[in-house]
């Protein structure tokens, strides 16, 4: 097998295809041949030391991967080889082989193409999370999402819009807006141009939104929050623009509004059984289509480095995944 190994996390530049003996599964675990592993924000933080999980060394990073079973452990009743699956175990999906934990694999029904299962699980589960459970939206109410061409931000127009609420998309160029547009976003604004809240007082005839959806942080934060409806739900699902926000206290005072925090890994390891409910749910989702990951491009396995410095330069839109 070759993997991405991270001897060093100082950088992508640090990482290296190496050839690696193929493992055998312990109990508990399947080998998984991979087809396509998906490139998410955290990918980037891990291999540079940045994110709150920090693997042993050496690892191989690649967070979310889907495949075909190649061996079982023991112990495992729930797969067979020559099963396909998609996982989303936080490392050892930039390479052609992983040993995946059996119980985070999720068994892929027939015609859930591989490409679409390696960038399922994190964006669609995070934004289900965000906006069933923690922000109980409701049919009709509206919906703000911030850094909305990208992965969980597709994910959060799609979901919004299958449960019936507007959505107000915000991107960063007119390019990712008509995107958004195209999968379902009733209005968009392009926050490089002109004052954000007066774009949010125009989009929703001065109310605010109900919900707004914050991968983002940063400076977008507090002018969004200012904006935010009566008892509205501030979701604060990341920080990719880099900076963790502050914000006054007084202002969900003043809207009696809430700030409500997204932690879907933590979710689903607290409260297993409510989370494969979700992904049964967001499974048939898919079926119906009513969700499909918006796909930037594929790219090689071998090209990872390009792939990141692609992530890196903000014009990703929706997802890349990489292949074997």
């Amino acid at each position: 097998m070759h993997a991405w190994l991270c001897e060093n996390p100082v950088g992508v530049e640090a990482l290296q295809w190496k050839e690696l003996p193929t493992p055998s599964p312990k109990a508990g675990e399947v080998l998984v041949a991979i087809q396509a592993a998906s490139l998410n924000f955290p990918d980037l933080l891990i291999v540079q030391n940045k994110y709150q999980h920090k693997p042993a060394l050496p690892f191989v990073p690649g967070s979310e991967y889907a495949g075909v079973v190649q061996a079982v452990g023991e112990g495992v009743k729930h797969l067979q080889v020559g099963q396909s699956v998609a996982c989303l175990s936080g490392t050892g999906g930039f390479a052609t082989h992983t040993l995946a934990p059996a119980a985070l694999c999720m068994p892929l029904p027939p015609g859930f193409p591989a490409v679409d299962a390696a960038a399922f699980i994190m964006i669609y589960a995070t934004s289900h999370h965000a906006l069933v459970d923690r922000a109980q939206l409701k049919a009709g109410e509206t919906v703000l999402v911030l850094g909305a061409a990208g992965g969980v931000g597709t994910a959060a127009i799609q979901i919004a819009k299958a449960m019936g609420a507007r959505v107000i998309a915000a991107a960063s160029t007119d390019e990712k807006c008509a995107l958004c547009t195209s999968i379902g976003a009733d209005a968009t604004i392009n926050y490089s141009q002109g004052n954000l809240r007066d774009a949010i007082k125009a989009a929703t005839d001065g109310k605010g939104p109900d919900v707004i959806y914050d991968p983002v942080g940063g400076d977008f934060a507090e002018p969004a929050f200012r904006s935010i409806a009566w008892r509205g739900r501030y979701l604060v699902v990341g920080f990719a623009s880099g900076p963790i926000p502050s914000l006054p206290l007084n202002l969900p005072l003043l809207k009696g509004a809430s700030i409500v925090g997204v932690f879907w890994g933590d979710f689903a390891r607290r409260e297993p059984k409510a989370n494969t409910a979700m992904m049964g749910e967001l499974a048939q989702w898919y079926a119906q289509g009513k969700v499909k990951p918006v796909i930037d491009r594929t790219m090689p396995m071998a090209e990872l480095k390009a792939a990141y410095a692609h992530m890196g330069s903000r014009g990703v839109k929706g997802k890349l995944v990489m292949v074997n």
